[in-house]
């Protein structure tokens, strides 16, 4: 196969990527140079740190001396992985510094994780031991393939300012090969000698650069990257924070409840068996005037605890939630709003959302609706909820959001609804999302992942 040009395309793409090779060059040796500084720093400074900490652990000060040298080697690490962007290689991702399960706290228990981290532990051997090598053994060859390409390249110019005693290595080379080099000057032999050289050394210098900066990557990825394990750890840690936000959430949803159930209509309810009991010993005096203005209040104080039990229904999940699904569920609450709410909802969310993401949104789409029709002002908003399809890398997503044309200016507060809300999201590994500037609109966004075992819209379609 050719070109229209009589080029093989073999031939082209070679000198294609001979060509990229070429434009690493500055990059691979700026690295290579720098990490042999990076190096010998590290060495000297890690092991100073490190063995004087272990001769010093029969004292209280060696234990935080061996932390430091890990801590350090960790900086160490950072830097190297941070030159390696020089040579356009891909990036190493970090590791996972924190693979406790469950959060520690104390002196301690912060003071020990370096050590129970094997990942520290790697950075210093790297920093103090397999950097150190490397590095020598590639800063070596670095530096003789850029002082032979350059110095050969350049030796018929910088040659002429040397001293030259007739004593000089080029006539031995003639006399050693008379075939060759017969009736040439020392001079001659010496600058084709070492052209030649820069020739061979020049042409592959990209090669040898680029070689070795792959070993330092390769030995980096291996010992300052992350490691699958990372990921699940990262994992639970995360089902760990959201478990604690979910049970923080559920346990102020409570603490509300019964408060409010406390001062509304418990009170009530009280002031009702009041009002009966008088009610009572009026009919049992014959006064049927008064009676009938104690039975009128009373059937006020009824309404009014019953107009209460009803508003606090709205945090427990009805059976329409149950019985038909969250986009039903969704669309009561809307028609039932105090403010005219415009509902858009894709029929993919019944399928989508599990049973507890699904009281999840009910619950948080309840209350900001609450929230609504109490302290935004507004006289009309918007309920959206759809399924997200999943990105490269990222896992399919219920988005829902709620857009009010009130006077905005909530924001999330410690302790405040909002952040109560913001504290369900969590639990289900979601996030919430506000933006209310003064004037308004305000915009609620509540963004929750589906697992992937749970079943997919098309699959349900």
């Amino acid at each position: 196969m050719s070109t229209s040009t009589g080029v093989p395309a073999v031939s082209r793409g070679f000198w294609a990527a001979y060509g990229e090779l070429w434009k690493r060059v500055p990059g691979n040796a700026v690295y290579l140079l720098a990490v042999f500084v990076l190096a010998m720093t590290s060495l000297s400074v890690l092991a100073s740190l490190f063995w004087t900490g272990v001769g010093l652990l029969v004292l209280v000060i060696g234990l935080p001396l061996v932390v430091g040298a890990l801590l350090v080697a960790r900086g160490f690490g950072v830097a190297d992985r941070f030159l390696l962007l020089l040579t356009g290689l891909p990036e190493i991702p970090e590791p996972e510094w924190n693979r406790d399960s469950v959060e520690r706290t104390g002196f301690w228990a912060v003071l020990s994780r370096p050590l129970r981290n094997a990942h520290y532990w790697l950075y210093l051997v790297h920093g103090m031991i397999v950097s150190p090598i490397l590095s020598i053994i590639s800063f070596t060859l670095t530096v003789v393939w850029l002082s032979v390409s350059l110095g050969g390249l350049t030796y018929w110019f910088w040659g002429l300012f040397l001293p030259r005693d007739g004593n000089e290595w080029g006539q031995y080379v003639a006399q050693a090969m008379p075939r060759v080099f017969g009736g040439w000057s020392s001079w001659a032999v010496e600058v084709t000698l070492y052209l030649v050289a820069g020739i061979l050394f020049a042409i592959t210098l990209p090669w040898v650069l680029r070689g070795l900066s792959l070993a330092h990557h390769g030995v980096a990825q291996g010992m300052l990257g992350r490691w699958q394990s990372d990921d699940l750890a990262a994992e639970v840690r995360a089902e760990a924070a959201a478990r604690s936000a979910a049970v923080i959430a559920e346990d102020m949803s409570l603490r509300r409840l019964e408060r409010d159930i406390h001062d509304g209509p418990q009170q009530r309810l009280v002031r009702l068996q009041m009002d009966l009991a008088s009610l009572e010993r009026r009919a049992e005096a014959g006064d049927a005037d008064a009676a009938a203005e104690l039975a009128r209040e009373a059937r006020g104080h009824a309404k009014a605890a019953l107009d209460e039990l009803r508003a606090l229904s709205s945090g427990v999940a009805p059976p329409l939630l149950q019985d038909r699904g969250l986009a039903a569920a969704l669309e009561a609450l809307a028609m039932g709003s105090a403010v005219p709410t415009r509902i858009e909802l894709d029929p993919a969310v019944d399928a989508a959302a599990s049973p507890e993401m699904a009281r999840t949104v009910y619950f948080i789409v309840a209350e900001l609706l609450t929230n609504v029709a109490k302290h935004s002002g507004a006289s009309a908003a918007t309920l959206r909820a759809w399924v997200r399809p999943a990105n490269p890398g990222e896992p399919t997503t219920l988005d829902v959001w709620l857009v009010d044309n009130g006077r905005g200016g909530a924001r999330l507060s410690p302790g405040h609804g909002l952040e109560g809300l913001r504290d369900r999201a969590h639990g289900l590994r979601g996030e919430l999302e506000l933006q209310s500037p003064l004037g308004g609109p305000t915009t609620v966004g509540v963004h929750i992942p589906i697992p992937a075992t749970a079943p997919s819209p098309r699959s349900a379609s």
